[in-house]
């Protein structure tokens, strides 16, 4: 599959965004955050995500090493997305395959990284 475009949100709406991504390329992680939220991550330059609308509805937490910047929204406090540099040093965002629309994250393979251990 190569990058398809897709329409995200938060529950709420208030978070609006839209994102060309290749969800043949997703990953799951154990770390103490994404373990508990059951995220599906999928990973894309930062010229690929636009956020639509709710900038001023976002609220930021930061924990471990505070490099990746989990937003979400302060109505219903989904996370759609995070933003981080990659190992490359090119800004990326995360964006939870969870919040795509017409997408089910049940379908999708995705590769298993273990946070935990870092």
């Amino acid at each position: 599959m190569t990058a398809q475009h897709y329409h995200g949100s938060c529950q709420c709406g208030a978070v609006d965004f839209d994102v060309e991504a290749d969800l043949d390329h997703t990953v799951t992680c154990n770390c103490s955050r994404c373990k508990r939220l059951g995220s599906v991550l999928t990973f894309v330059p930062r010229d690929k995500f636009t956020l639509n609308s709710g900038e001023d509805s976002l609220t930021e937490y930061l924990f471990n090493k505070q490099k990746i910047h989990h937003l979400f929204c302060k109505t219903c406090g989904i996370e759609g997305f995070a933003h981080a540099t990659g190992p490359d040093g090119s800004a990326v965002v995360a964006v939870n395959a969870n919040c795509l629309d017409g997408v089910d994250p049940k379908s999708l393979s995705p590769h298993a990284y273990d946070g935990a251990a870092v």
